[in-house]
């Protein structure tokens, strides 16, 4: 197991320039974050949700969409260190796959390497400005990180795009992201 992955990461460079573009989603998930802001429950919001899951989980190629759904059965497992040599190899890959970012980001915020976390949330979010599982992932770092400001600011980024966001309820009043003077 251990050469296969040294192979794939030093593959990766070559792979990178096989990899196509990643899916062009911008105008469903706009229509997405239309739904989602005038979806009139918590259970049609969480639908709209999945619906822009699957649009995130769509990887360029089947190469890459056969990684990520390593990476994914092997987060699923807790196989935390191989979920993300995965996604490690998906961004390789793929680098202009946001995702691939993502979803090593969430790897790493598992095992509390937070700065790892960030930089690459910060790269999917320059990916895929809107990508609302990067923002809040990214808010949640931030609080972690103890950057609560900053951290309210992008999840209220993240929740204009998704107002059903679960993360939501940490910007309640007496929650870790209530605005100051509101705590308690």
């Amino acid at each position: 197991m251990r050469l296969a992955i040294i192979t794939a990461l030093i593959a990766a460079p070559v792979l990178a320039a096989a990899c196509p573009a990643a899916p062009d989603h911008t105008q469903a998930l706009s229509e997405l974050v239309a739904a989602a802001n005038a979806a009139p429950d918590e259970r049609a919001g969480r639908a709209v949700s999945d619906k822009m899951w699957e649009l995130w989980l769509d990887a360029p190629d089947d190469a890459a969409q056969s990684v990520l759904d390593t990476g994914m059965r092997q987060r699923g497992n807790y196989d935390f260190v191989g979920a993300y040599a995965s996604f490690d190899r998906l961004v390789a890959y793929c680098p202009a796959y946001a995702e691939g970012y993502n979803q090593r980001a969430y790897i790493s915020f598992l095992r509390e390497d937070f700065s790892a976390a960030l930089r690459d949330l910060d790269a999917a979010l320059a990916l895929s400005p809107n990508h609302v599982g990067a923002q809040s992932g990214r808010a949640l770092t931030l609080m972690r990180l103890g950057e609560t400001d900053a951290a309210r600011v992008q999840l209220e980024a993240a929740l204009v795009n998704n107002p059903w966001l679960s993360e939501r309820h940490l910007l309640a009043k007496g929650a870790p992201l209530a605005p100051q003077g509101e705590d308690i």
